[in-house]
């Protein structure tokens, strides 16, 4: 039983990306990820976004698959960890063989870092 717990942590824990790694990958010559605002609300309602970040809201995401770039590795946030539109947008990209994680903590603990956001 033991082991069974610790398995499933690794994989849940496996399908997350937290910001430092984000934020290195972005500040490289050649970025290393691609940002997906996942959030299902219009422009008006979100404000603000992680700074470059591609908005696709997860409900037209599975739509537009097509468009994106499978040789990428996509981070895909929504406005809370505890929300599911991340993880929608996740299993989504996963199930149709992009490379993807979650954003740890979200847009919220992004922000609540003070790290590069942009109004939209």
């Amino acid at each position: 039983m033991q082991n069974e717990k610790i398995n499933f942590l690794k994989t849940y824990l496996s399908l997350y990306i937290d910001h430092n790694t984000v934020l290195a990958g972005l500040q490289a010559a050649e970025p290393a990820y691609t940002i997906l605002d996942v959030r299902n609300a219009p422009a008006a309602i979100k404000k603000d976004q992680i700074k470059g970040a591609i908005a696709l809201p997860a409900k037209d995401l599975s739509d537009h698959l097509d468009e994106l770039d499978k040789t990428k590795t996509y981070v895909v946030y929504d406005w809370t960890a505890g929300t599911t539109l991340g993880k929608v947008a996740l299993l989504t990209l996963l199930s149709a063989g992009f490379q993807a994680f979650e954003l740890s903590c979200a847009l919220e603990g992004w922000k609540g870092m003070h790290l590069p956001i942009e109004t939209i």
